[in-house]
């Protein structure tokens, strides 16, 4: 079993994963001044900002509830993780490779890899939420509408069609610069003896995302009676950066809540995630 994370590693971590970057996903920072940014506290309710960042310093402090800390404090407090899953996490996001102590094994963490494997499921998440719009998908649009979400509750979420082709996306994203290898790795499409395919056709397409709003994976609803797979739901397949056992539908959204509140509301399906959040 690998040991703890080596301390220059844990550096490299802090120094890449700048504090700006990674509190902006939780909080609205504005200039305050002196290379100083501030916000509402996201640790206790306050109408008035009183948490400053110093990303020269890489520190985080509130004066009105005294929370403060590094980029990695801030991450465990938010989403309720332990040190070393953060600064995985971190690395992850930054494309640091970690080492450990004790002559472990080292872990996967995505590496190098995290950023084209993201940015693959980025263009994929745009390019579905175009084919929305089609006339192939208008049975996508009618089976959204029968459960009363319309064109900006789809766009609010993300969701999208991907075309009943063969290999419609995968051209699309040759088109974007990804090679085939990377395709196949982040789990966008299949490859067997005639080439590659689209691993999805013809379904509605769930973007998942981690709990920092990077893409990581799909789900893929059936809507067609003739669709050749009969699984109602098909998800992406475990990669580099997609866990199925680690992630949870909306978990981007509801994380500032959850660490505020200690509390989480676990629902079956995306459509009811989605109508839990447009109800408020």
């Amino acid at each position: 079993m690998a040991g703890r994370i080596r301390e220059e590693d844990i550096a490299e971590v802090r120094e890449k994963a700048r504090i700006d970057d990674v509190i902006s996903a939780y909080v609205t920072l504005k200039s305050a001044g002196g290379g100083n940014l501030k916000g509402l506290c996201p640790f206790h309710d306050e109408k008035s900002p009183s948490f400053n960042v110093t990303p020269s310093r890489g520190m985080y402090h509130c004066f009105g509830c005294g929370a403060g800390g590094d980029v990695i404090k801030f991450v465990m407090e938010m989403d309720g993780l332990g040190f070393t899953e953060t600064v995985e996490r971190l690395a992850e996001k930054t494309g640091v490779q970690l080492r450990y102590e004790e002559g472990g094994p080292q872990r996967a963490t995505g590496g190098p890899q995290r950023p084209r494997l993201v940015e693959a499921h980025k263009h994929a998440a745009a390019w579905y939420v175009e084919q929305l719009a089609t006339p192939e998908a208008m049975t996508a649009r009618q089976f959204l509408a029968e459960r009363g979400f319309d064109q900006d509750a789809a766009a609010t979420f993300g969701v999208g069609f991907s075309p009943r082709g063969g290999d419609d996306l995968v051209k699309h994203l040759r088109q974007q610069g990804f090679r085939d290898d990377e395709l196949v790795t982040s789990g966008l499409a299949g490859d067997n003896n005639r080439g590659l395919y689209d691993r999805f056709r013809g379904r509605l397409m769930w973007p998942i995302r981690d709990s920092s709003g990077d893409v990581i994976g799909f789900g893929a609803r059936r809507i067609f009676d003739d669709d050749r797979i009969e699984a109602k739901y098909l998800n992406t397949p475990e990669t580099a950066i997609y866990k199925k056992s680690q992630v949870l539908y909306g978990i981007d959204l509801a994380r500032r809540e959850i660490a505020r509140s200690s509390r989480a509301v676990i629902v079956e399906g995306y459509t009811d995630v989605m109508a839990c959040h447009l109800a408020g």
